[in-house]
């Protein structure tokens, strides 16, 4: 129950109530004063309702292709290290801890990174990097040392090139978002077109039972609004505070690193 509540109030928010005040106070000041008029609710449709569902659209489809890159780096970890304990007759213990050590250190770095400010962007991209440069070392000195052919090594660093386009892939969809001059509109509109349609609410208050007649601006505005938080929780996946926000569980991708099945998340 608690789960359903958590997220009916990611929906339905302060605004919700704070923009449906307002319509209700202006529906019952044009009752009061008979100011009526019927308004086109196609106007609804093509200045907000068309924009919001194209950018929830959007939104969409760059959490899914941030998914789709995130589970190819995880399959790269994995590879790696599969390569550092499996590809070698007799790896060395030291060798294998010190790979584990290494993608927990890239893995954390990727996690702060997304999950942090913006503002902390440029330094946190570079722990990232400086852990790049850890795995092409490895592979160059501990791997090669311990007589992984050419051919394997060469495997190997293109297990590491795939990982650093799937990072960038990311990284581009975390900094550039759907169109935001179309955000504005839509959310210009969606915070005063309940209040400008109080004419139209006081003309079809005379068609209502008494009470109801405020029944519409509201379920109006709760539509609208909450269309405007699910853009914008789907807008960055990685913030961690809407229910479809890409989660990253380093921990656990960690401790099922030594087993061939399962799904770390």
């Amino acid at each position: 129950m608690k789960l359903h509540i958590k997220r009916f109030l990611l929906i339905v928010n302060l605004q919700t109530v704070i923009i449906s005040g307002l319509a209700v106070i202006s529906t019952a000041i044009c009752i009061h004063y008979k100011y009526e008029a019927e308004f086109p609710l196609t106007l609804v449709a093509t200045s907000i309702i068309f924009p919001i569902v194209f950018s929830i659209g959007g939104a969409y489809k760059r959490r899914e292709a941030a998914l789709k890159e995130y589970a190819a780096i995880k399959g790269y970890l994995r590879a790696i290290y599969f390569v550092s304990r499996d590809w070698i007759d007799q790896p060395k213990p030291e060798n294998v801890t010190k790979m584990s050590s290494l993608i927990y250190d890239f893995f954390n770095n990727f996690r702060i990174m997304f999950t942090d400010s913006k503002s902390n962007l440029i330094e946190n991209e570079k722990k990232v990097y400086d852990n790049f440069s850890d795995f092409s070392l490895y592979i160059k000195h501990e791997l090669r040392e311990e007589g992984l052919s050419a051919g394997e090594c060469s495997r190997t660093n293109q297990y590491l090139q795939k990982m650093m386009v799937s990072f960038e892939s990311i990284k581009h969809i975390y900094q550039y978002r759907t169109p935001r001059t179309l955000r504005a509109f839509s959310s210009l509109f969606i915070k005063i077109l309940p209040i400008i349609y109080g004419p139209y609410f006081a003309f079809k208050a005379e068609e209502m039972s008494w009470g109801l007649e405020f029944v519409i601006p509201i379920l109006l505005t709760m539509i609208l609004v909450s269309l405007e938080n699910i853009q914008e929780h789907l807008e960055n996946p990685f913030d961690q505070i809407g229910e479809d926000d890409i989660k990253f569980n380093v921990e656990k991708f960690i401790e099922r690193l030594n087993h061939t099945t399962g799904d770390a998340n």
